[in-house]
């Protein structure tokens, strides 16, 4: 059912990335059947596709706002196929793409020409659970949400958790180091990776699977790879750090009147769950009617807000946490900065909840256009980016602009919604809105990465140029055909 919706959709999106981008192909060699036979001859013809109907899913995102060309899918099962496969494209300057779950936001994950698609989906083992150094070995191709619960079995957890988790890969996790609900608590992906694997453009297969705690032997190379997206090699295996599942869940979901009683309902949280807070949310009132109204998503409050905050607690005894919760709660309501909530213990509500700050961005995406934007901000600036914007598009087609996020690390979604693809809302809002963050001290990209979308706006407003030039020369050392997931991150070709 699902492929059949989805084929209909993607019939009618006509676009193309480079099209609607005006990019410039760059100078790489076309796939000619020659290829297609040596890949086979790696793969076996099951790993891959080239198949028109097979190729749809992987050459579109799954917000359906980049669109690429892709000809040919190969799907290795280990880093020694990887290797054969880039050797070849290395050698006849065949440009790849890689893909693990593809829910890039960037447009990072798919071909903006017809570059090779390397999914690591066949990829999907898990080697070793250690559950007294609380670490987890497994292949890039898995499944955030499957290591999520192979780890339950010893105690331990993800220590990222994203509403993607899925369909999300930790190979992608890890190549846009993501950020997720609880990086108050647990951090990223950059702080938790302790070793990877990572074949390069030539074929080279480096060995970096270290699942040491502590090692400080010369220069740090995985965080070479953590957040280059796909652009100087391909993560194929990993050795992630994984904190004690927590005996105790608490979730609360809060109703409040402006941003200000945002702002101190999380001082509040963080000085009285200091020891349990695992994450703290907010989502304004646009948001809520979007999962509420497209969803058929149900608030657990009677009435409506201007803004909502979702508040997660972990810990290891459940009265300790009850009454922790109940004490902030009373405090925030009597200073007069929460006006209604609820909070429960109960796995089931918990998910409940949580549902309605997950599925924001796929509630905003039915039916529409959506232009998104992930900042990090003072949080004195935080919910300010979303009134700039509004003023801004005022009498434009714009149907909605709208804020959520990660209050607790300053990152906020920013959202624009219309009816289809916009040129005049489009121009409106970039680089607009990457010259104002930067302005106001914040960053252009908080967890999703730079991606193909906000390439064109590193230099400017990511980074400084001499720092911009220093990633340029590491990627010439490891990658000197520029072969690898071109057009993203730089606007090298």
């Amino acid at each position: 059912m699902f492929n059949r919706v989805f084929r209909r959709c993607y019939s009618q999106l006509n676009f193309l990335t480079k099209d609607r981008y005006n990019v410039k192909r760059g100078d790489f060699g076309e796939v000619t059947n020659k290829h297609i036979q040596l890949f086979e001859q790696i793969l076996g013809r099951n790993g891959v596709l080239t198949d028109e109907n097979d190729l749809e899913a992987y050459n579109i995102d799954w917000l359906k706002t980049v669109r690429g060309s892709s000809k040919v899918v190969v799907r290795p099962r280990n880093a020694a196929e990887v290797s054969e496969v880039l050797r070849i494209c290395y050698q006849d300057r065949l440009a790849v793409c890689p893909q693990g779950g593809n829910t890039s936001l960037v447009g990072g994950s798919v071909p903006v020409f017809d570059e090779i698609i390397i999914s690591t989906s066949l990829m999907n083992n898990i080697f070793l659970i250690d559950d007294i150094a609380g670490t987890i070995s497994c292949d890039a191709g898995c499944v955030l949400e499957k290591l999520d619960s192979e780890l339950a079995d010893y105690g331990l957890m993800m220590p990222l958790d994203l509403g993607a988790k899925g369909s999300c890969q930790i190979g992608g996790n890890i190549s846009t180091s993501a950020g997720g609900l609880r990086l108050l608590r647990y951090g990223s992906m950059q702080a938790n990776t302790l070793g990877l694997q990572v074949v390069l453009a030539n074929g080279t297969v480096l060995d970096l699977m270290n699942a040491l705690k502590k090692d400080n032997t010369g220069y740090h190379l995985k965080q070479l790879f953590i957040g280059a997206e796909g652009t100087l090699g391909i993560v194929t295996k990993a050795v992630i750090q994984c904190p004690m599942r927590p005996k105790s869940v608490c979730l609360a979901l809060l109703g409040l009147d402006n941003f200000k009683q945002v702002l101190e309902t999380y001082r509040l949280a963080k000085t009285e769950l200091t020891e349990t807070l695992s994450s703290c949310e907010m989502m304004d009132s646009g948001c809520m009617d979007s999962v509420v109204n497209n969803l058929g998503l149900k608030s657990a409050l009677s009435k409506h807000y201007e803004f909502y905050m979702v508040i997660e607690t972990q810990g290891s005894r459940e009265d300790h946490d009850q009454e922790k919760m109940e004490t902030f709660i009373d405090k925030a309501v009597t200073a007069g900065y929460v006006t209604d909530g609820t909070y429960t213990f109960e796995p089931s509500r918990i998910n409940n909840l949580w549902q309605l700050r997950e599925r924001i961005t796929e509630s905003l995406a039915k039916n529409h256009y959506v232009y998104k934007y992930d900042l990090t901000l003072p949080l004195d600036k935080y919910y300010e980016s979303v009134y700039a914007i509004r003023n801004r598009l005022e009498g434009t087609n714009a149907l909605a602009v709208t804020g959520f996020g990660h209050i607790g690390d300053g990152n906020i979604h920013l959202n624009v919604q219309t009816k289809e693809f916009d040129h005049q809302v489009h121009e409106l809002i970039e680089p607009y809105i990457f010259e104002w963050t930067s302005a106001q001290g914040g960053s252009i990209s908080a967890e999703h990465g730079i991606g193909f979308k906000k390439a064109e706006y590193l230099p400017k407003y990511g980074k400084s140029v001499e720092a911009v030039n220093v990633m340029l020369k590491i990627k010439s050392a490891l990658d000197p055909k520029g072969i690898m997931n071109p057009y993203k991150v730089f606007q090298t070709t």
